[in-house]
C-alpha cells in the first residue's frame, strides 16, 4: 500500500489535539478539508482510522498504531532538517515565537532586528500567546519558542518534555496616582485603597495575593484588567495602585504615575521554553539555537537598561534548565 506522508501528518495532529476541528485550526486547512484527508488515508490502508460512532470523533486501534509511526517520521524529518542544515551557509525557514506583550515589545522586536541581519533567510513569525494554552502549543508543535512569565514564589514544575532556559529577573513595583502627596513607604499603608489588579492566575495577580497574604489584609481588587498599559492608565487616573513589572515602567511617561519605595514585593522570572528535542541525536534544533540566542542577547541588554534605570533587581533566578515554567 502507499501511503501519502502527509495525511499521516494530518492523522497525527487529529489524535494529538482530540478531534477534527482542532486539527484543522493547527494545519490552518478547514474542518471538510482534514476529513477528506482521512478519507483518502483510510481508503490508501484498507482500514477505518476515525471511530465516528461517537459523539466526538477519536482514533481506531489502527488509527492509533498509525498514528504512533506518524510521530516516527515527524522525528524523522526532524532530524533530516537538522542534518541538512551543515550543507547551507545560512539557516532558513519559519520558526514561531509566542510571547506575551511587554516581552513582544522589548525583547523580541530587537531579537528579531538582530536575526534579521545575522540570518535573512530566517522566518520567525510572533504570536502573542500566553498561560496553559501557550504551553499545550508548544507541546503540540503549533509554536517553536514559548517566552513564560512566572512569579518567583511559585514553584518551578517539572516537565519532561520541555527545556527551559532562564531569560531575567523582573522585579515588581507598587505604583500609585501621580496626585498622592508622596510615594507609600510600607505595604501596610495600601491596605484599605482600592487596586488595579490583574487576573489571578497571572504572575502579577499572584504576586498581589500573595503580598496582601503576607501582610494580613484583603486587597479590595476594583478593577480586574490583564494588560500593563491599561492598568497604568487606571493609576494615572487616580482610581487605584497597582502591583506592575519593572518591564512595563519602560513605556511610562516621567511623573504619570508615582513609583513606590517598596522593594519587598518580589518578582516574576521570565523563561523561553522549547520542546525536548525530537532528533535522534539529540541534538537541539539549529533554527531554534539561534532564535534563542538572539532573544538572550536582547535580554542581556534590556536587563542592563532595567538595572541602569532602577537599580538591580532583588531576586535572583532559580532552577535547573529543563524544568518547566508553572503555568501563568
Amino acid at each position: 500500500m502507499d501511503i501519502d506522508p502527509r495525511r499521516l501528518r494530518v492523522l497525527r495532529e487529529v489524535h494529538l489535539r482530540g478531534g477534527v476541528m482542532r486539527a484543522a485550526e493547527a494545519l490552518h486547512l478547514t474542518p471538510s478539508a482534514v476529513s477528506q484527508q482521512l478519507a483518502h488515508l483510510e481508503r490508501e490502508v484498507g482500514l477505518p482510522l476515525l471511530d465516528r460512532s461517537q459523539r466526538r470523533i477519536s482514533l481506531t486501534p489502527a488509527g492509533r498504531v498509525l498514528a504512533g509511526y506518524a510521530e516516527r517520521v515527524e522525528e524523522e524529518l526532524a532530524e533530516a532538517r537538522r542534518e541538512l542544515t551543515r550543507f547551507t551557509e545560512r539557516l532558513a525557514g519559519p520558526v514561531r515565537i509566542a510571547a506575551f506583550p511587554t516581552v513582544i515589545q522589548h525583547v523580541l522586536v530587537p531579537a528579531l532586528r538582530d536575526l534579521a541581519v545575522r540570518h535573512p533567510k530566517l522566518e520567525p513569525a510572533i504570536h502573542e500567546v500566553f498561560g496553559p494554552g501557550a504551553l499545550q502549543e508548544l507541546r503540540l508543535g503549533a509554536v517553536d519558542v514559548l517566552i513564560t512569565e512566572q512569579d518567583m514564589s511559585r514553584p518551578v514544575l517539572a516537565q519532561p518534555s520541555l527545556v527551559t532556559r532562564p531569560l531575567f529577573v523582573d522585579e515588581y513595583r507598587v505604583v500609585v496616582p501621580p496626585d498622592w502627596p508622596e510615594p507609600p513607604r510600607h505595604v501596610s499603608e495600601l491596605a484599605d485603597v482600592p487596586w488595579v489588579a490583574s487576573e489571578p492566575h497571572l504572575a502579577c495577580g499572584q504576586a498581589l495575593d500573595r503580598l496582601a497574604g503576607l501582610h494580613g489584609f484583603e486587597p479590595r481588587k476594583v478593577h480586574v484588567i490583564t494588560d500593563f498599559a491599561p492598568t497604568l492608565a487606571l493609576v494615572a487616573a487616580g482610581v487605584g495602585v497597582a502591583v506592575v513589572p519593572t518591564l512595563a515602567l519602560l513605556d511610562v511617561r516621567e511623573g504619570e504615575v508615582l513609583v513606590s519605595d517598596i522593594r519587598d514585593v518580589g518578582a516574576r522570572r521570565i523563561d523561553a521554553v522549547t520542546r525536548v528535542s525530537r532528533t535522534r541525536s539529540g541534538e537541539p534544533d539549529p533554527v531554534q539555537a539561534v532564535v534563542i540566542a538572539a532573544i538572550e542577547h536582547a535580554t542581556a541588554e534590556l536587563e542592563s537598561s532595567l538595572s541602569a534605570r532602577l537599580g538591580p533587581p532583588r531576586d535572583k533566578v532559580a532552577g535547573p534548565a529543563g524544568a518547566g515554567p508553572a503555568p501563568r
